[in-house]
């Protein structure tokens, strides 16, 4: 079966004007214009088009769905089957807090107790699967499989104040290496103290500590564009910056 444009969006519950960026950015091209201009789309159009919405719907970028789609490896089948997995995640994440919400009115109502380990139990878990989501793949290869579920429990234990201090620990980390990168030195006092708020920082996640994993992450911070993305906020020479700062609080290299 064939669509124009307003019956696939109409069909997909996205506007006309979505097809047509998606056509210009070349993610989803229509398969045919017909002899009075229109887009016309085809079944591997819509096949393709619910594919991108499931994507979109874990909060994929556009351009990294595109690169995912254009893989000649690519596998519908594995893809649908990831999709699902990932789907009932998020649903299990939203009837956590759901449950979570729920349990904060009762407890305002005065119908029941709320300890305060509960209160947080949603978001903890949310860090984690966000965690998994974006980092998960390579945290796995990098360390193992039970290194990162030992992080993951971590963090799923982890007490309000502990959670607190963990928040606060970050903030005073990212305010140190900001203010260190105006001086220029990764080993000026600041600096230093930025490396080691952040080795606080990680030992909420890790069970172990060891100077030359706490190097290896910081180079990885430099390596990969998206942890890199995450410290270069505050600066965009903050990733190196840090990485230099932890070399160097490590003694690993120079």
């Amino acid at each position: 079966m064939e669509y124009t444009i307003q019956k696939l969006a109409a069909l997909a519950g996205v506007s006309t004007r979505t097809l047509r960026y998606y056509d210009e950015i070349g993610i989803l091209k229509p398969a045919r214009i017909n002899s009075s201009g229109y887009r016309i789309y085809g079944q591997k159009e819509v096949d393709l088009l619910q594919q991108i919405l499931f994507y979109r719907e874990l909060d994929i970028a556009l351009e990294d769905i595109k690169e995912i789609l254009s893989d000649p490896s690519f596998d519908a089948t594995e893809a649908l089957k990831e999709h699902r997995k990932k789907l009932l995640a998020k649903r299990n994440q939203l009837d956590l807090l759901i449950e979570n919400v729920d349990k904060t009115i009762a407890q305002k109502e005065g119908r029941i107790t709320m300890s305060d380990k509960e209160k947080f139990e949603g978001f903890k878990k949310k860090l984690v699967e966000d965690n998994e989501k974006t980092y998960g793949k390579e945290a796995r290869e990098k360390w193992g499989d039970d290194a990162v579920d030992a992080s993951n429990t971590k963090v799923l234990n982890m007490t309000q104040e502990q959670h607190e201090s963990l928040t606060n620990i970050e903030k005073e980390m990212f305010e140190a290496l900001k203010a260190a990168i105006q001086i220029g030195d990764p080993a000026c006092e600041l600096a230093q103290k930025a490396a080691d708020l952040h080795k606080q920082w990680i030992t909420f996640f890790w069970n172990h500590y060891s100077k030359e994993a706490h190097a290896g992450l910081a180079q990885m911070y430099v390596d990969d564009e998206r942890f890199k993305a995450y410290y270069d906020k505050v600066d965009p020479k903050a990733a190196e910056f840090l990485r230099d700062a932890i070399f160097i609080y490590t003694g690993t290299k120079q």
